[in-house]
C-alpha cells in the first residue's frame, strides 16, 4: 500500500550558485541543486532515501500535511 506524504522544503540561493534545499521536518535532510528544477529533483531523492532509512529503523514517519505555516517580519535596530 502506498501512502502520499507531504513535506515542506526551503530552497536557499547560494552565493556561489545553485540552491541548498532543507527539509525542516526531517532533521539533517538537506541537498543541493544547480537550478531550481535540479534542486527539487534532488530534494525528492533525499526525502525518499531519508524515509527509507526511517522505515528500516522502525521510526515513525510524520509528514507536514497538517502543519500550519506563516511568516513573521520584524524590524529591529
Amino acid at each position: 500500500m502506498e501512502a502520499k506524504l507531504t513535506f515542506r522544503i526551503v530552497l536557499r540561493p547560494e552565493p556561489e550558485g545553485g540552491y541548498t534545499v532543507i527539509v525542516p521536518s526531517l532533521q539533517g535532510c538537506l541537498t543541493h541543486g544547480d537550478t531550481i528544477e535540479d534542486a527539487l529533483k534532488m530534494a525528492e531523492d533525499a526525502i525518499r532515501a531519508y524515509i527509507a532509512s526511517m522505515i528500516k529503523h522502525v521510526e515513525e514517519v510524520i509528514d507536514d500535511s497538517k502543519t500550519l505555516e506563516s511568516m513573521l517580519s520584524l524590524e529591529y535596530a
